[in-house]
């Protein structure tokens, strides 16, 4: 009896030490912005291996603020070792977004960058908010 409750103590404690893991290795995106374009509400982890395939995991909502200007929005993100990816809003239109980015010769994720951009089309260059950089440093 007492060594199942001290298995069951030690269990319950591991789980309370992965859950602050977890807790570490997520936070918020401050608003990205540039002219026509803003990425609200904005939320990332970093998954451990094993869990989304150590992604980097985001969220947040892409929005066209600039509603008259008949240019698209959209936002890019690159995780290590990778080029950009693009994920396209919608004109006129506020979009919520989660994604996963990962590769499978990777086992996890620890640094990532973000930016919200609006497409002005290919006579004029898109503009984009500055360049947000996330990492996790893994124990």
């Amino acid at each position: 009896m007492k060594r199942a409750l001290m298995a069951a103590v030690a269990a319950g404690l591991f789980c309370l030490g992965a859950g602050t893991a977890l807790a570490t290795q997520s936070g918020s995106i401050e608003k990205l912005h540039s002219g026509g374009v803003e990425f609200l509400e904005g939320e990332f982890r970093f998954n451990p291996p094993g869990t989304n395939h150590g992604a980097f995991e985001w969220s947040g909502v892409l929005h066209d603020n600039a509603a008259d200007d008949g240019h698209n929005v959209y936002m890019q993100v690159r995780v290590e070792g990778h080029g950009w990816v693009r994920y396209n809003g919608k004109q006129r239109h506020s979009v919520s977004m989660h994604h996963f980015n990962w590769d499978g010769a990777q086992r996890y994720t620890s640094s990532a960058k973000l930016r919200a951009c609006r497409d002005r089309g290919s006579l004029h260059p898109d503009n984009c908010s500055k360049t947000k950089s996330v990492s996790h440093h893994r124990d």
